[in-house]
Parts: structure tokens; sequence; C-alpha cells
């Protein structure tokens, strides 16, 4: 499929997508479209096991259009936030894992997009933020639920209301990001996770990302009768006997995904 304002390269069983919208990869509609495309066709493509969301040039995503947001009336906003909300809920529940790689500013619609990925890596001059309340606004794609849920209520409070900056060593201090490397280390970062991921059973993988996810929303007993039935549910794949066999005869896993 070809994209105007995105990049896809796949490298083995890693797919990477660079946003590519100068000057600020600024996630505008049809940005927002053509992610919304782009998760579907790595979704559908069984030998991808990881994904990476990037950036190109010095930004990671700046934010929204400004222009096309001054334009919008109550009801277009509403359904913006809804378009918005769908790409990052696409995002959030992939049947495999997406690595955000931030290599730069990753405010705004650039924060939330960030946090619906399941993992984040940011270069030490990467800066996050929600300052949509600088603009007479709320983050719309999700950055009101998701922040509170990485890095606690107070801290999500303090910048969402006033819309301050995070650098990257602080997001990595709240929780925010899971690992600040040198601009230099940032992709070969990103890509040596992707594949340490992409090397276990692709079963389990989905099945631990959504035990995590939908646990959180859980009683705390209902959680564990979940996780229990997903455990068992491991026994009943190819992939199981696969590593157990593995494991005991010290030799590497060939996991099908079955």
């Amino acid at each position: 499929m070809a994209y105007e304002k995105l990049q896809i390269d796949v490298d083995g069983a890693v797919a990477t997508i660079t946003i590519d919208n100068p000057k600020a990869n600024t996630l505008a509609v049809q940005v927002v479209k053509e992610l919304d495309k782009a998760f579907a066709e790595v979704k559908r493509n069984d030998l991808v096991k990881a994904v990476i969301l990037t950036g190109a040039g010095k930004m990671f995503v700046a934010g929204a259009d400004i222009g096309e947001l001054n334009q919008l009336d109550a009801l277009g906003a509403v359904e913006y936030a809804r378009a918005g909300q769908h790409l990052m809920t696409r995002i959030e529940t992939l049947n495999k894992p997406v690595i955000a790689a931030v290599n730069g500013y990753a405010l705004g619609g650039g924060c939330e997009i960030s946090m619906a990925c399941t993992l984040r890596i940011a270069s030490e001059k990467a800066v996050f933020g929600q300052p949509e309340v600088k603009l007479g606004l709320i983050p719309g794609f999700g950055g009101t639920q998701r922040l509170p849920k990485l890095v606690g209520l107070g801290p999500a409070l303090y910048y969402l209301l006033t819309g301050d900056m995070i650098p990257a060593e602080e997001a990595y201090r709240l929780g925010l990001v899971n690992r600040v490397v040198s601009p230099d280390d940032l992709m070969d970062e990103a890509k040596k996770v992707a594949n340490k991921i992409a090397a276990v059973g692709p079963v389990a993988m989905k099945f631990a990302k959504d035990a995590a996810y939908r646990g959180m929303g859980m009683a705390y007993t209902e959680s564990m009768r979940m996780e229990a039935d997903l455990f068992g549910m491991c026994f009943a794949t190819e992939d199981a006997r696969e590593g157990t066999d593995a494991f005991l005869n010290k030799r590497p896993a060939d996991f099908k995904g079955k």
C-alpha cells in the first residue's frame, strides 16, 4: 500500500513505521488515516512480530495540525477526537507489541500516540508533554486517561493542568518511558528490544500483553482468575510444548504462533 506521509520498512520480523510529515510530523487528518491503515496492514502480516513507530527528522510528533484544529466546530472536534482515539486503541490492542522510538518532541497527540504504544524508548533529546490547555483545549486522543495510568494521578494532573514539558530523564523517572539512550543509539536500541520480543512465543506475548492491559480495569480477584485462565490456555498451544521441550533439550525454540 502506498503512503504519502509514512514510510514502512520490514526487516525480518520487525516493521518500522516512520511518520514523515514535515516539518513537525503533526498528526494531521491524513496522517491519522494513513497510520490507521498502516497498523491494519502490519496486523495482517504474520511475518511481522513487533513494530517500531518513530518520526522522520528531529521530531517524533509535535502535536496536531493547529491550522486544522482552528477550523473545527464542536461536532467536527468530537469526530476528530474519536478518529484519533480509534487509532490509539488500534495501536494499544494490536496483536503484536509496538515500540515508540521517540527521537524529539512528542507533544499533544505525539505524547498520546507514544502512550498508546506498548513500550517507549526515548532519545536524550526527547521531550514529552500535553500542552493543550495552553490552547484552551484538552487532550482528545486519550491523554487524560493514559497519562494517569502510566505516571499516577498527581503527576499526571500537574502536567495536564500546567501544560509543562517533560524532558526525557524526567519522563523516565516518572515511568512514562522505559529507557533513555543517546540519539545515535535510539533506533539500534529500539530494534534490539523489538527483535528480543519477536523471538519469544507469539501467543504467550499476546496473552501477557492482554492480561496486563485488561487487568488494570478489573478487581484483583477477577484479574487473577483471568491470568490463571490465560495461563491454562497457553498449554493448549503448540508453542508451549515447543518452548518447554526446547528448554529441556538445551536448544533454541522454534515458535510457530500456534
